[in-house]
């Protein structure tokens, strides 16, 4: 009876990892063609794009749509500033939100509820667009490298779940560190920090992503100076350009690249532009995921 049960069970477990196996694999398959097609379209001729019947493979290889691209001077110059705002945003919103969310962690800090409260009033009232843009500019920040940094510091969030980690650290940590005569800021910096890392690398994430695809600021806040032009301000320019015009690109932008008109087209440089601005965030993911499941996990649950 035993060894029936146990063969059966053997069975079910078989077929359950069978069943898992092609599962799963559907589920990448899924996920992933839509990237490979992209990269195909994009390495793919752009005349030969509009025939249709691309799959994994490109029928013409050609590098026209990175070349209308790049042929722009300030491309370079944009994605440095979108690299520049990105590194600073995370780091100091990483640090300074950690360091709130330390502080209204404490039970003895006696605004600690009145100022989460205002917080996580700020995640479901916003003044508007045009108060906001009147208060960017009375605090100077129109055309200005802190307009990318300053308003986008420290997110209710964000603040949240690391709140939420660091209470489910065990309080003797904070108390034996007090006796030995440690003042907050090294508690923070020499304990806290380093056990917040899972929940931090989230978080950090999080920012680097919502930072590097923005282009809604630059648009309203530093349009007008090219000098802060951002990577991805200039590819949905690029973008608008091809889609409201059949012309090379970088005829548009008046460069003659010395090829026939017509060799790229709305959808090969608009592929080429999604795996621009996608592969630098691919790049990072894979040394952050394995802290992004646990960190959220344990960052957005309190037993």
């Amino acid at each position: 009876m035993k060894t029936a049960t146990f063969q059966n069970n053997r069975l079910e477990a078989i077929l359950f990892n069978i069943l898992n196996g092609f599962f799963m694999l559907f589920l990448v398959i899924v996920t992933l063609y839509p990237f490979l097609h992209t990269l195909t379209v994009s390495f793919n001729e752009g005349n030969d794009t509009l025939r249709g019947g691309l799959y994994l493979w490109p029928r013409i290889w050609s590098l026209q749509n990175y070349r209308a691209i790049f042929i722009s001077g300030t491309i370079y110059h944009a994605a440095w500033i979108s690299v520049a705002r990105t590194v600073t945003l995370t780091v100091l919103g990483v640090f300074l939100t950690s360091m709130l969310a330390y502080t209204l962690a404490q039970p003895h800090y006696l605004f600690r509820k009145i100022i989460g409260v205002l917080f996580v009033l700020t995640m479901y009232f916003n003044a508007g667009l045009i108060p906001n843009y009147f208060l960017i500019k009375q605090l100077g920040l129109l055309n200005n490298f802190w307009v990318y940094i300053l308003p986008g510091m420290v997110s209710a969030f964000n603040l949240i779940v690391i709140r939420t980690y660091i209470k489910s650290l065990p309080g003797s940590l904070v108390e034996s560190a007090k006796i030995d005569g440690a003042g907050d800021f090294t508690i923070f910096l020499r304990i806290i920090f380093p056990l917040c890392t899972p929940v931090l690398a989230t978080i950090a994430l999080f920012i680097a992503v919502g930072s590097w695809n923005s282009w809604f600021d630059t648009f309203l806040y530093a349009s007008s100076d090219i000098k802060l032009s951002t990577l991805q301000y200039e590819m949905m320019k690029l973008l608008g350009s091809t889609m409201s015009s059949n012309s090379d690109p970088a005829l548009l932008n008046g460069v003659n690249t010395g090829q026939s008109k017509g060799m790229v087209t709305p959808a090969s440089v608009r592929a080429a532009i999604t795996i621009v601005t996608a592969v630098p965030i691919l790049l990072v993911y894979p040394f952050l995921q394995r802290f992004f499941v646990v960190g959220l996990n344990l960052g957005s649950v309190k037993e």
